[in-house]
This record gives structure tokens, C-alpha cells and sequence, in this order.
């Protein structure tokens, strides 16, 4: 019997837990996943501006037509469903986001939890986007299809921006704080 084949039938159940926390790991700044998801994230808000993904507003501007009635037609769906959940629900909502928020910040920044300061690093930037959604919701229902286009082409320019800002503050705060704790095996 080889060595191997010793070691993988002494292994315990422990040993599969560890490996699978290894995997599963919360420290999110020296982990894969995170950048992974945060890039994910970005990617996602930037090609669905007010729900409505880009390659519709593109196709829209080359082909017109039936193109163009649906492009507007999915940008009135989304903006009136975003300003009715603004309308019913928002105050509740932002109430909510800032608590949440708040609390991230507290223990992120305040008691030095990593995982909630990458959250934090997250849903900040991710909340102002949602707030200039819903402002760019009220604004762009029953204009004519060039100037939606124009619109949907700023409001996907600025959440860029911000998502470059933000991916941009999270990778320096992410190598500052492994540099300074030391995850890198320091």
C-alpha cells in the first residue's frame, strides 16, 4: 500500500472541514472570490442601466425600430417599477440602507471585522447608484428615444465612474490592510 493511499484513508472529517473553510474563507481582501464577486458586481451594474442590459440601447441606436420600441418599453417597465418601490417603500428603504450601512462601518472600521469592511466597500458605492437609478427613473419615462438612449448612455457613464472609484478604493484599502495585518504571511 502506497503512502498516498495511507494518508487518504486516515484522513478525519476535520480535515474536509479545514479544507472546505479554507475555501469558503472570510477573510475577504487576501481571498479570490471577493475580487471575483466585487468584479462581478461592477460589471453587472454597468451593463444593466436602469434594468434595461446595453446591448439593447445599442442595438436600438443601430437597428431602430422594433429594437427601439423595446428598449423603451423595457426602460418604462423598470423606471416605474423603480420609482413605485421609491414611492411605497422608500423612506423604509433608506432608513434600512443607512442602519445597515452604518453598522458596517461601525464594525469594519470600528471593531476591524474585515469581512464587514469589504461589505462596506460594497454596498456604499452599490447604495449611491441605487439612489441616482431611482433620480434618473423619475426623469426618463416618455422622452423621445434619442434622448433616453443619451440618458441611459450618462447614467451608465456615471455608475462606471463610480464603480472604477470604488473597485480603485477597495484594491488600496484590501493591499494596505494585508500589507498591515500581515495575511500575506508576514
Amino acid at each position: 500500500m502506497s503512502r498516498e493511499t495511507c494518508n487518504l484513508r486516515t484522513r478525519t472529517p476535520l480535515d474536509f472541514y479545514a479544507t472546505a473553510f479554507e475555501l469558503i474563507d472570510l477573510r475577504s481582501f487576501s481571498n479570490l472570490w471577493f475580487w471575483i464577486m466585487l468584479a462581478v458586481f461592477w460589471s453587472t451594474a454597468s451593463h444593466f442601466v436602469l434594468g434595461v442590459p446595453f446591448d439593447m440601447v445599442a442595438r436600438a441606436a443601430k437597428h431602430g425600430g422594433q429594437a427601439e420600441q423595446d428598449m423603451l418599453d423595457l426602460v418604462r417597465i423598470n423606471a416605474n417599477r423603480l420609482t413605485y418601490i421609491a414611492d411605497v417603500a422608500g423612506s423604509w428603504l433608506v432608513g434600512i440602507a443607512f442602519a445597515l450601512i452604518t453598522s458596517l462601518v461601525i464594525l469594519g472600521f470600528g471593531y476591524r471585522v474585515e469581512f464587514c469592511q469589504a461589505l462596506t466597500l460594497i454596498f456604499t458605492p452599490m447604495a449611491i447608484v441605487f439612489a441616482l437609478s431611482v433620480r434618473r427613473a423619475r426623469n426618463i419615462v416618455g422622452l423621445s428615444a434619442n434622448e433616453t438612449r443619451r440618458r441611459l448612455k450618462n447614467h451608465r457613464f456615471l455608475v462606471q465612474v463610480i464603480g472604477v472609484m470604488s473597485i480603485l478604493t477597495t484594491s488600496m484599502w484590501g493591499m494596505f490592510y494585508n500589507l498591515s495585518v500581515g495575511v500575506l504571511g508576514n
